[in-house]
């Protein structure tokens, strides 16, 4: 017990530990203040600090930005912009993991002639900014008939995420044995089969990565909202955006930080319901390879 003791009380881990805590300390600073200025008055405001905790708690910050803040000339809140961004996300997240099993399924048990150029062209997918598919996509959209709509926004989203979910499928069943799949022809089973009763039920890991990953990515973006969405199908950020910037007398920073908490929670309770399978998933394989 007293060499355990030893152990733990070495210069190297009391700093490892303390740099820890500073960087744990640092990075919820920013969380703490916007969620106490969310719930301070405009007064409590005026009169104390940033660090002060509110003389009475109020949600009224809250209810104003979810229902009645200005975020340019209409004064309905952020809740169209949330519930755009949901309709916008569930389905493109969704869709984009469902190709991406399917093309990393394809990739790593069904080779075919070509498949590691297919492979490669499409990782280079995961390299391209954002900023150089604008005008080819704002194109096609207008072409499709689908610009300014929120049908659109996902279709711009499981095109750009599909070749990430194809990379962690694809690394991740490439560690699953051949013979199993040999095995499975050999008692008859065929491409669907093979995918939907063997592969499926252990990809539960993998399949919570990529969920979060796009959840992630799809949530926070504001450049596909602000260029391929307008009116009412801009999503939360952009409707963030407009409610910081959108003057009406007396700056409400309570009610900017009610609303970036507001925008903040769907991404924060993903994380916290599945953040235990994102760490499974990426040490299973998904960034191996």
């Amino acid at each position: 017990m007293a060499s355990h003791a030893e152990k733990k009380l070495t210069p190297s881990r009391i700093l490892i530990y303390a740099t820890l805590l500073l960087a744990c300390v640092a990075y919820l600073i920013p969380v703490f203040i916007m969620i106490i200025t969310s719930f301070k008055t405009t007064g409590d405001i005026r009169s104390g600090n940033l660090m002060s905790f509110p003389e009475v708690w109020s949600v009224d910050a809250w209810i104003k930005a979810w229902s009645s803040a200005c975020t340019g000339v209409q004064c309905n809140g952020v809740s169209g912009f949330f519930w755009n961004s949901i309709k916008m996300a569930v389905p493109a997240v969704l869709i984009s993991t469902a190709l991406g099993a399917i093309n990393g399924y394809v990739l790593a048990k069904w080779r075919f002639r070509g498949s590691d150029i297919f492979f490669s062209l499409l990782l280079f997918g995961c390299f391209l900014p954002f900023q150089v598919i604008l005008l080819p996509m704002a194109a096609t959209l207008g072409k499709m008939g689908l610009a300014n709509t929120t049908t659109g926004l996902v279709i711009v989203h499981v095109v750009y995420g599909v070749a990430f979910t194809t990379l962690f499928f694809r690394n991740f069943y490439v560690g699953v044995p051949d013979a199993l799949i040999k095995a499975a022809r050999l008692d008859g089973a065929g491409f669907v089969t093979i995918f939907v009763r063997i592969l499926l039920p252990m990809s539960v890991p993998i399949i919570m990565v990529c969920i979060i990953w796009q959840f992630t990515q799809i949530w926070n973006d504001f450049l596909f909202g602000v260029v391929f969405a307008s009116g009412d199908s801009q999503p939360i950020t952009v409707g963030l955006n407009n409610l910081v910037n959108t003057s009406t007398g007396v700056k409400e920073y309570n009610v900017d930080m009610a609303a970036a908490m507001i925008a903040a929670l769907p991404t924060l309770v993903v994380y916290v319901l599945a953040g235990k399978y994102f760490i499974r998933g990426l040490t299973s394989g998904a960034v191996k390879g």
